[in-house]
C-alpha cells in the first residue's frame, strides 16, 4: 500500500491527527466535505518560484506519494539540484517543454487541504507571452500570491500581473517576498520591495495586501515561522492562506441560467442548472427574462432531496407551477427583481488569439449560456500593461487587453462583470475554426442600446417587390483582382435589365471613391470596407431590387457576416476563381505590376491572403467558359 510520505515537522502533516480518538473517518471525512474552498493563483516574473513554491505547499500537506518522491529525487538530481534540495518545481510543471526550459508554459492547477480549509491553486506562466494564460487560471480564482524575487525587486513583470489580477476582479493579494535566503534575510530588502508594490497598487482597487518574507526552497514561513526572519510579525504563507476572508458579493438579484430541460419521463419537466446569484424559494414568483413570462416556482429539486431555499452556487432543478416557452440559454430571475438585457456594451477585451481582431468582423459570443453574432464596433484604446497607458490602435494582437464597444445580433441578459462575474464575463468564438480568441469583461451597457429603437414602416419589403414584380437578391461576386468580377456583374445586370427587372450594382471602385474613401488597404479597412459594403446591399434588396456586389472580399468570416446580415435566402455567393497567373496577365489597372515592385504593400494574391469560398452558390472561371452560359447559370439561380 502506497502512503504519504512523511516529512519533518509542519502543521499541514496533522490533518489527520486532528481526528478526535472518539471520532470515525467518515466523521472526519464530513469534516473535511464542509470545509470552504479558497481558489488562488501565484503568479509573478519568470523564474520568481511559483512553481517550487506550489510544490512546496504538496509536499507539506502529504500530497507527495513514496512513488512520487523516489522520481522526484532522482529528476532533481538531473535537473542539477545540489545537496539534499528537492527541485519543488517538479512536481506542478508537468509539460516536457517547462522541464527542458525550466519554465512555465501552461497553467497547472493542484488541490491540497489543511486541518482548516480547502484549496485549489493554478500556477499561472511569467513570460508575457502567455498572458491569456495567466488570465485564464485567475478567471476563476479569490485571492492571488503575488512572487517577488527578492534579488531583483518589482519588476515590469509584476506590474502587468498585478494589473492583470485587478482586472479579473480578485481584491485579495498576498505579496510573497521569495527567496529571502539569498538576500541574508535582510529586512530592509523585504521593506524597500513591500513599499514600491504599496505604490504600484494604488490604482489597482485592492482591498487587502498581505505581505510575507519567504524562502520556498528552504521551507522559511510557508507552514512555521522561520527563526531566520525574527524581525517579522506577520502571518506565515499557510496561515493567511487558512484564514484569509474573502468578502463573497451578495446579489439582491437572482440569476438562474438554464442549462438544459429537464424531462426524465412525461410527468416531469424541470428547467436545470446552477444558481449563479442571489437566492430563490419555493413559492418565488420567477420571470424568464428574454420573453417576460412568468410563473410561480412550485419545487427546487436536488439530487438529495427537495429544497425550500436555494443559495448561489446550488446545482439545481426548478419545476414551475405552468408550462412556459423556456430552454437552455434563457436566463429566469426574480418577476420583481428583473435583469436587464443590451445588444450593444463597452467591455475590457484579452486578445487571446494569433488571427488579429478587426472591427466589423463578425464572432460568436457566449455570456453565461446564452449566445449571439457580435462585432465590434469600435476599438477606443489598448492598455499598455506595463505603464497602464492609453493607445491607440486599429486591430488586436495576441495578448493584447483593450477596451471597445461590441454590438449583438439580439439582446442578452448582462451585468457588469464587478457586479456579477456570471453575466459579465463573455469569450468570443472564431465562427469557422470555433478557436476561443478573446474573453471579455462588461465595463457597461450603452445607452444608444436603450434609446435607439426599430421604426415600424407601413410600406414593406413584400409590397416593394410586388410593384417591382419580383424578389429582392444580393448576388456577391468574389475573386482577385482583374477575375473578372465587375465584367460578370456588368454583363448580367444588362441581361436582367432587358428582362424588366430593377437592379444596381454596388463596384469595389466605385464605392470607394465615396461611400468608403476613407478606407485603406489594410486588413482592419478590408474588413470595415465589406461591412458597410454589407448594411447597403441590404438596405438595396430590401427596396426590392436585385443586387450585385463586386468586391475582392479576400475573407471568410465577412463573407459569412454579410451572408448572416443579408439572409441566407436572399445571399447568391458567385466566386469568379480566375488563376492568379491569369489575373496577373490581364492586369488591367496595372495593380500587380506595382505589388511585385513593391509599391502595392497589400495586393490581395501577392502580399495579403485571399480565402476562396468553401461552398459558394456557384463557380464561374471567367474567360474559361462562354459568357452567355455564366449569364444563364446566374440567371436562373435566380429564378430557378
Amino acid at each position: 500500500m502506497v502512503r504519504p510520505q512523511k516529512t519533518s515537522s509542519a502543521p499541514l502533516q496533522q490533518a489527520t491527527s486532528q481526528v478526535p480518538k472518539d471520532a470515525t473517518i467518515h466523521d472526519w471525512m464530513t469534516q473535511q466535505a464542509q470545509q470552504d474552498l479558497l481558489r488562488f493563483i501565484t503568479c509573478g516574473s519568470v523564474d520568481d518560484g511559483k512553481s517550487t513554491l506550489i510544490g512546496r505547499l504538496l509536499w507539506e500537506s502529504q500530497q507527495v506519494f513514496d512513488d512520487q518522491l523516489t522520481a522526484l529525487q532522482a529528476d532533481s538530481r538531473r535537473h542539477g539540484t545540489q545537496g539534499q534540495d528537492i527541485d519543488f518545481a517538479l512536481l506542478v510543471d508537468g509539460l516536457a517543454a517547462e522541464r527542458e526550459q525550466g519554465i512555465t508554459i501552461d497553467v497547472a492547477y493542484r488541490f491540497f487541504a489543511t486541518p482548516r480549509r480547502k484549496f485549489i491553486v493554478a500556477d499561472t506562466p511569467g513570460h508575457e507571452q502567455y498572458t491569456r494564460n495567466m488570465v485564464t487560471g485567475a478567471s476563476t480564482a479569490d485571492v492571488a500570491v503575488l512572487l517577488i524575487d527578492a534579488r531583483q525587486g518589482v519588476l515590469t513583470q509584476t506590474r502587468r500581473h498585478a494589473y492583470l489580477v485587478s482586472l479579473v476582479g480578485i481584491k485579495q493579494v498576498v505579496l510573497a517576498v521569495n527567496k529571502m535566503d539569498l538576500v541574508g534575510y535582510k529586512p530592509e530588502v523585504f521593506d524597500t520591495i513591500v513599499a514600491e508594490f504599496h505604490t504600484l497598487a494604488q490604482p489597482l482597487g485592492f482591498t487587502g495586501i498581505t505581505p510575507i518574507p519567504l524562502s520556498a526552497l528552504k521551507g522559511d514561513n510557508i507552514t512555521e515561522r522561520s527563526r531566520h526572519t525574527a524581525w517579522y510579525q506577520g502571518p506565515t504563507l499557510v496561515g493567511c492562506l487558512e484564514t484569509l476572508h474573502i468578502d463573497q458579493p451578495s446579489h439582491s438579484k437572482a440569476v438562474f441560467p438554464v442549462q438544459w430541460v429537464n424531462r426524465p419521463n412525461a410527468s416531469f419537466r424541470g428547467f436545470s442548472g446552477t444558481l449563479a446569484a442571489g437566492q430563490l424559494a419555493a413559492g418565488d414568483a420567477l420571470r424568464i427574462t428574454a420573453s417576460g413570462q412568468t410563473a410561480t416556482l412550485a419545487r427546487i429539486v436536488t439530487a438529495d432531496g427537495d429544497l425550500n431555499t436555494a443559495y448561489a452556487g446550488d446545482a439545481i432543478t426548478l419545476v414551475l407551477d405552468r408550462e412556459v416557452d423556456a430552454s437552455r440559454g434563457d436566463v429566469m430571475a426574480l418577476a420583481d427583481k428583473p435583469l436587464e438585457m443590451t445588444d450593444q456594451f463597452e467591455a475590457t477585451l484579452v486578445w487571446m488569439h494569433d488571427e488579429p481582431g478587426h472591427m466589423g468582423r463578425a464572432y460568436e459570443l457566449k455570456l453565461a449560456n446564452q449566445w449571439a453574432s457580435a462585432s465590434l464596433t469600435s476599438l477606443k484604446y489598448r492598455v499598455d500593461v506595463n505603464t497602464q497607458a492609453h493607445e491607440s490602435c486599429k486591430q488586436l494582437a495576441l495578448n493584447d487587453i483593450a477596451v471597445a464597444n461590441l454590438a449583438l445580433s439580439k439582446p442578452l441578459v448582462f451585468a457588469p462583470y464587478g457586479d456579477n462575474r456570471t453575466l459579465g464575463g463573455f469569450i468570443l468564438v472564431d465562427k469557422f475554426t470555433h478557436a476561443t480568441v478573446a474573453v471579455g469583461m462588461i465595463r457597461h451597457n450603452l445607452r444608444r442600446a436603450q434609446n435607439v429603437h426599430r421604426q415600424a414602416l407601413s410600406i414593406t419589403r413584400e409590397d416593394r417587390e410586388r410593384l417591382n414584380g419580383h424578389k429582392g437578391k444580393v448576388i456577391w461576386f468574389t475573386g482577385l483582382s482583374g477575375s473578372g468580377k465587375s465584367t460578370l456583374a456588368n454583363t448580367l445586370e444588362k441581361e436582367l435589365h432587358t428582362q424588366g427587372k430593377r437592379t444596381y450594382i454596388l463596384d469595389g471602385d466605385n464605392i470607394r471613391q465615396g461611400l468608403n474613401k476613407d478606407l485603406g488597404f489594410t486588413d482592419a479597412d478590408r474588413v470595415e470596407n465589406i461591412r458597410r459594403v454589407a448594411e447597403m446591399a441590404k438596405l438595396m434588396m430590401d427596396a426590392g431590387l436585385i443586387v450585385m456586389t463586386a468586391f475582392i472580399s479576400p475573407f471568410r468570416a465577412e463573407r459569412e457576416m454579410a451572408r448572416e446580415l443579408i439572409g441566407p435566402e436572399n445571399f447568391v455567393e458567385v466566386f469568379v476563381d480566375t488563376p492568379l497567373e491569369v489575373c496577373e496577365q490581364r492586369d488591367p489597372k496595372g495593380l500587380y505590376k506595382k505589388a511585385r515592385s513593391g509599391q502595392l504593400p497589400n495586393m490581395t494574391g501577392i502580399n495579403s491572403p485571399y480565402e476562396p469560398p468553401l461552398s459558394p452558390s456557384c463557380v464561374l472561371v471567367h474567360g474559361g467558359q462562354d459568357m452567355e452560359v455564366a449569364i444563364s447559370l446566374l440567371t436562373n439561380l435566380l429564378h430557378p
